[in-house]
């Protein structure tokens, strides 16, 4: 499998789960990705706990994809 297919399979998760997420996918090697994920509150468990076990079995492939699943709706931190 290589990094696109991976990434397209852990996005087809997180749709199936959230059809509303965005999804936000950063290319870091031909090995490693990193998924940032905006959804709605309720939605944030749900996902992590969908893509937890395939992200794992990705690892045994050498593909190592980041999953960071945020609230989109949670207040934006304060700068000082």
């Amino acid at each position: 499998m290589t990094l696109d297919d991976a990434v397209q399979n852990i996005s087809t998760i997180i749709r199936n789960v959230c059809a509303s997420a965005e999804i936000r996918v950063t290319k870091v090697s031909d090995e490693e990705a990193r998924l940032t994920v905006l959804a709605p509150g309720g939605d944030v468990a749900a996902i992590k706990d969908a893509v937890f076990q395939p992200v794992l079995d990705l690892l045994k492939e050498n593909l190592d994809l980041q999953v960071l699943v945020y609230d989109r709706d949670a207040p934006q931190p304060k700068g000082e």
